[in-house]
């Protein structure tokens, strides 16, 4: 079909127009309508195949890529973008793993899965050379080497994008002194009052911190029981679980929450102060857990050059200036404002048992009974 088109191009360029009118005099009308007819169908499966090659499926976060921006990439590349967000590392984890291989040309994800994605081959290596607003971000971001997850085998399979601290956000009218500490969420006195993240990995991890752990990433079975046990205690607590920072925020102002585990960081204190909460953020004693999402293309990328050239576009200063100006996040070009003592921040890491946290979170969020844990 595409040779059927080209030559018609080539045949209608090339071909003086009384010798292409000679030739269509010598077709029967018949002949002339199926040639027409024929010419229109080749042309139509033609743009047709053309546009479905630059289709580019995006696996991202609330606010990585708003309609705006989208337009802005489909316009300078006429490509069509089908943009799939999701609320949790499970969700990504899930939509990654749906069929027998990616459904998606590039994902945005912390430095903790795209460790767990290049180790199964889920992702493909980058090619920086493509990739020249990299050379715009602050020196510590162009350190690929010294990011944990980002690079192996002396190939490239991320790139930094923004990133926040998981603090401890609360309502500034219910609690007078800010908290201290990520134990303040078990207070008896804010029974009702707490929303907390929907995600195994991080409630662990947190709540590891809380109890003074050491490593909240590498956690033994005894550590694991007693978090099991400490998370189901703070069922008590709460008002609900929540996945999407626009939910959270929605559930704050209704409900009068007085104290929220801030999964999504800056992002929902934008979205907080936006609604007219009056909401204070802190880094508790123990320390606080951080993401690094960054931006990578998957193995199945069917159209690599479009793919990267979205890597790209991420990065160009308008589009990580709106990340700033309407998510409240940090980007990776420009300096942030921080007051956060960075000896307090983890970088999240792989966990020791991601299915057995899975699990285990199941069974708490669906309110099974502490006697049935064992």
């Amino acid at each position: 079909m595409r040779w059927c088109y080209l030559n018609a191009c080539v045949w209608r360029r090339v071909v003086p127009v009384r010798v292409a009118r000679a030739a269509v005099r010598r077709v029967r009308p018949g002949r002339l309508f199926d040639t027409v007819i024929l010419f229109t169908a080749c042309c139509m499966m033609v743009a047709h195949a053309s546009a479905a090659e630059n289709v580019l499926r995006v696996l991202a976060w609330p606010g990585y890529a708003d309609p705006d921006v989208v337009k802005g990439f489909e316009t300078r590349y006429h490509a069509k973008v089908e943009v799939t967000l999701i609320d949790s590392d499970e969700a990504l984890w899930d939509k990654m793993h749906e069929g027998k291989e990616p459904q998606f040309d590039v994902l945005a994800a912390n430095t903790a899965e795209i460790q767990r994605y290049a180790h199964d081959s889920l992702l493909a290596p980058l090619d920086l050379g493509s990739l020249p607003n990299t050379k715009r971000q602050l020196p510590r971001f162009r350190a690929l080497s010294s990011i944990g997850g980002l690079t192996q085998r002396g190939h490239v399979y991320a790139i930094p994008f923004t990133y926040s601290t998981m603090g401890l956000i609360y309502d500034r009218k219910q609690v007078s002194v800010a908290p201290h500490s990520m134990s303040e969420l078990w207070n008896p006195r804010y029974r009702g009052k707490v929303l907390d993240y929907n995600s195994a990995q991080h409630n662990f991890s947190f709540t590891a911190l809380a109890l003074g752990y050491q490593n909240p990433f590498q956690l033994n079975d005894a550590q694991i029981q007693t978090i099991t046990r400490k998370l189901i205690d703070l069922r008590r607590n709460l008002l609900t679980y929540y996945n999407l920072p626009e939910e959270a925020a929605a559930f704050f102002v209704q409900h009068h929450v007085a104290l929220m585990f801030g999964n999504y960081g800056t992002q929902q204190l934008e979205l907080l102060r936006r609604a007219g909460a009056d909401v204070g953020y802190v880094i508790p004693d123990e320390g606080v857990l951080a993401w690094l999402d960054c931006w990578s293309m998957t193995s199945a990328a069917a159209n690599r050059p479009l793919a990267l050239a979205w890597i790209n576009y991420m990065l160009e200063p308008d589009v990580s200036r709106l990340l700033t100006q309407r998510q409240g996040l940090a980007n990776t070009l420009t300096e942030a404002p921080e007051n956060t003592d960075k000896s307090h921040i983890l970088w999240i890491e792989p966990v020791e048992n991601i299915q057995k946290r899975e699990a285990l979170w199941s069974r708490i969020v669906s309110g099974d009974r502490p006697e049935r844990f064992r």
